[in-house]
């Protein structure tokens, strides 16, 4: 088979890596954002994807939107392509000329949580279930018919980026299936109409902690958020990144300290209290709950959440 690969950060890596390993496919390009500037020097870095695909030898494209690269992209004649991740829509013209289609690998299972953050939503959520997808894109937001679904336990101490590793690495060798099939003949299946929900990108606004919400509430939050963009609250009037914490069953006023442990802070929510395990003040360097305790010696009833005036 010959394809195309489009797909940017690093959990898109595990998918080109199983394609090339794959010896019945040859990937005739690799399509990926542009390069990026990071860090204060703001230097341009190459996404994951085109550092992978360069060690693999493979042409890589990076056109600022796919239409700019339409005409070339045409003229490859491939029989099928590969999406994860690739973060940006593509044209309808771009579309139809992806030979049998564009097979996208999805970390959910679709129609449940369409959208660029499926596995942060699914943890804020409280699932205790998710999984892969693979579908034919169509025009819509993931909307398009299903040729395989895998369905993975979700882990309640996992983070986002935990989570997200390990659906990439189950989800490879699935993708190379689903495209095999497709090439094949084998006709998708329609999504589902009933059960759709919506993952839109996770912003910081979307990560700030409210204490009166339950305990496990909290905790579901700080792990969705982790690695980024990181839950948050305010503490003595600045910003505190709370990134690890345990529900526990210290009740008190929500917002507030109710005791200095030799895990870590209990802070009360709307129901139980959460233990700060891992956190970082601003400015600073993370650290864990002991140290921070330790360090900075909240006394019982000291708020979090509320801004300087």
């Amino acid at each position: 088979m010959r394809v195309a690969f489009l797909g940017t950060p690093e959990v898109a890596v595990p998918a080109l890596d199983a394609l090339v390993a794959a010896g019945d496919v040859e990937v005739a390009v690799v399509l990926t954002n542009p390069d990026r500037p990071k860090g204060r020097s703001r230097t341009p870095v190459a996404p994951p994807v085109k550092q992978a695909a360069l060690a693999h030898g493979l042409e890589v494209w990076q056109p600022a939107k796919p239409s700019e690269v339409l005409d070339e992209f045409a003229a490859l004649q491939v029989d099928a392509c590969a999406v994860v991740a690739y973060g940006a829509l593509l044209p309808k013209r771009f579309l139809e000329a992806g030979g049998r289609g564009f097979v996208n690998l999805h970390f959910s299972l679709l129609p449940r949580w369409r959208g660029a953050a499926p596995v942060q939503h699914a943890l804020r959520a409280g699932d205790e279930r998710t999984g892969i997808t693979t579908f034919v894109l169509d025009e819509g937001m993931d909307t398009g018919p299903i040729l395989d679904r895998v369905v993975v336990p979700i882990d309640p101490d996992e983070s986002a980026g935990d989570l997200l590793a390990r659906l990439a690495r189950l989800g490879a060798p699935v993708l190379v299936d689903s495209i095999r099939r497709l090439v094949a003949g084998e006709e998708p299946v329609a999504q589902p109409a009933e059960g759709a929900t919506l993952a839109p990108k996770i912003t910081p606004d979307d990560v700030r902690i409210d204490w009166r919400a339950p305990a496990r509430a909290v905790v579901d939050l700080v792990r969705s958020a982790d690695p980024a963009p990181g839950a948050h609250t305010t503490w003595r009037g600045r910003r505190l990144k709370v990134l690890a914490t345990r529900a526990t069953d210290t009740t008190g006023e929500p917002g507030t300290v109710v005791a200095r442990t030799g895990e870590g802070v209990e802070v009360a929510a709307g129901d139980g209290a959460v233990l700060l395990r891992r956190v970082q003040p601003e400015g600073k360097a993370a650290m864990d709950g002991v140290a921070f305790a330790n360090g900075y010696r909240p006394e019982p009833g000291e708020r979090l959440g509320e801004y300087a005036s």
